[in-house]
């Protein structure tokens, strides 16, 4: 139990810095405004957990330290609902409707084709490599 806690804090480290990284280097004007880097980080959050779920998690031999670390700590601190939803709230709010209505659907649309995606990859991985 103590290794799983532990695996989830590092992984949430290195998500917070990630995504921190990516917000500096995409910034937005306001919380109102569309947000890209929201939209980049979901988008590439869900695709490698669909590959990890479509592959590694099907694997016995993956642990589950590992697991924890890279689902709920690395991508679960590195992709945000709240943004999102901040994001659109916000932009209600500023009378930007066009940009909350967008976040939204890129945000979930996007998100959804890009877990399908990497669902499809893993599995394709799976099956080339073979279970273990």
């Amino acid at each position: 139990m103590a290794l799983r806690l532990f695996a989830v804090f590092c992984g949430g480290l290195v998500g917070t810095l990630l995504r921190v990284l990516v917000d500096l280097a995409l910034p937005h004007s306001s919380p109102g405004a569309l947000s890209v880097s929201t939209i980049a980080v979901n988008v590439a959050g869900s695709f490698v957990l669909g590959i990890l779920a479509g592959h590694l998690w099907l694997r016995p031999s993956t642990p589950e330290w590992l697991r924890v670390a890279v689902g709920p700590g690395l991508l679960g601190s590195f992709t945000t609902f709240s943004a999102i939803a901040l994001n659109v709230v916000a932009g209600v709010a500023e009378s930007r409707i066009l940009d909350a209505v967008l976040a939204l659907i890129l945000s979930l649309g996007l998100g959804m084709a890009a877990a399908w995606a990497g669902l499809r990859v893993g599995g394709l991985l799976t099956h080339r490599g073979g279970r273990s």
